[in-house]
């Protein structure tokens, strides 16, 4: 049922970024001739105020037709032409796709903060205190409650202590209750400094991962690396990644199980030149939590900006190193397990999922590729600047290198795919 939503979620995303083109198309008058959903062979198409309307077999994009978009089309006595226009209105039209992702996206963070969240946390305990706090805070603590009112989890203790900027905090210490002073000059300093009880069971395994491949599950306990027994996150992590070789020897359990798997390690964008395995800690503590409008607004705002933020980041970093691509791209195959994966989460994650993947819609569209919202921006602005369009037999050869960038991208995610779910099925 998930990848059905899934598809239909795309499609929307899709409806929503070419509307934006017709919108601001018919508002700059351009007439429009067909509006796409999908390619190859129409699976239903009609006709209405001019304008062919389609949906095509292939759900890979969609496309706006524009009177005299094409070069060899000649211009129309109508002034309708998109060729026609000035400059500042084609940058418009290109513009108006991906805006309309960015609005779909925050329309949905929003949305996903106003349900119901389900959140994960940790337990409230100290696993340790760094700096002054070493003598102050004893592995074992638990946080009963804060300023008066129960600690759900440690990340719900943490944020209570940065927004109400320090109070008190009520913890059992070996079965004694103790009181502690926080003023508001040391909350951040605290806030940096505790870190959390964490066992060694697993909640994710992140797809195209040496984890993903070896078939680790949510709910792994690994009990040793390299025959070294681990009982908390800290003590395996620094494991594996001060490890002197190329790959690690796992010790897992698994139910009433023990079986041990050797997996490689990699480094990538997001871990730079740490190495790791493609996991992320088990978060035993499950509630949920309703947000008020304002607070849900807000969360969506900011997530929205930070998410763009974080992906021009790593845009950036892969221009510098592209030799990550093949790990870095993905395409419906990994978007269809990662939306499985998070669907478990309930609705609000799934929303929040698929409010990224719009928003990734509008970063990819706004590259300054040929073919793409971005070049026909980056080509407008040129004839802005020099007063005539490119010619032609140069915006010909330029296309046709985006076409085949384009495909070469959506090719290479393909393979991408395949081939990280073909060691997936080899590993048994």
């Amino acid at each position: 049922m998930t990848l059905i939503y899934t598809i239909l979620a795309f499609g929307l995303m899709i409806f929503v970024h070419e509307l934006g083109h017709f919108w601001m198309a018919r508002r700059c008058g351009v007439g429009v001739e067909k509006f796409s959903i999908g390619f190859g062979q129409p699976i239903r198409e009609w006709k209405k105020n001019g304008v062919l309307w389609r949906i095509g077999w292939i759900p890979l994009g969609g496309y706006v037709k524009m009177k005299g978009e094409n070069p060899d089309e000649p211009d129309s006595a109508d002034g309708l032409s998109f060729r026609s226009k000035p400059w500042w209105k084609k940058v418009l039209i290109g513009l108006s796709g991906p805006f309309a992702n960015l609005l779909l996206g925050l329309l949905l963070f929003v949305v996903s903060f106003l349900l119901p969240v389900r959140m994960e946390d940790q337990r409230p305990v100290v696993h340790s205190a760094e700096g002054k706090w070493a003598s102050v805070f004893a592995p074992g603590d638990s946080l009963v409650s804060f300023n008066g009112k129960p600690v759900k989890g440690f990340t719900d203790f943490l944020e209570a202590l940065l927004t109400q900027h320090g109070g008190t905090i009520n913890l059992n210490r070996a079965g004694q209750m103790v009181n502690l002073h926080i003023a508001a000059s040391d909350a951040d300093s605290l806030a940096l400094s505790l870190l959390p009880q964490v066992g060694t069971i697993i909640g994710e395994v992140i797809p195209k991962t040496p984890a993903y491949h070896a078939k680790l599950l949510e709910g792994d306990r690994i009990v040793a690396v390299d025959s070294t027994a681990v009982r908390d996150w800290y003590a395996m992590r620094e494991i594996i990644t001060n490890s002197q070789r190329d790959s690690v020897e796992l010790t897992i359990a698994r139910g009433n199980t023990t079986f041990t798997k050797n997996l490689r390690l990699e480094s990538n964008l997001a871990t730079g030149t740490q190495r790791a395995i493609g996991i992320m800690q088990d978060q035993p503590l499950k509630y949920k939590r309703i947000f008020k409008p304002w607070e849900a607004a807000r969360l969506g705002a900011f997530n929205t900006v930070n998410f763009i933020r974080l992906n021009y980041q790593m845009l950036w970093k892969l221009a510098k190193k592209p030799a990550e691509l093949k790990k870095s791209v993905g395409g419906p195959v990994m978007i269809a397990t990662m939306s499985q994966q998070i669907a478990r989460k309930g609705a609000g994650n799934l929303l929040l999922f698929f409010g990224s993947i719009s928003l990734m819609l509008m970063i990819m569209n706004l590259l300054p590729i040929p073919v793409l919202d971005g070049g026909l921006i980056l080509f407008s602005i040129i004839e802005g600047i020099f007063r005539r369009p490119i010619p032609q037999q140069i915006r010909s050869i330029l296309q046709s290198i985006g076409f085949f960038i384009l495909l070469a991208l959506m090719v290479l995610a393909f393979y991408s795919d395949i081939t990280s779910e073909i060691l997936r099925f080899m590993n048994r």
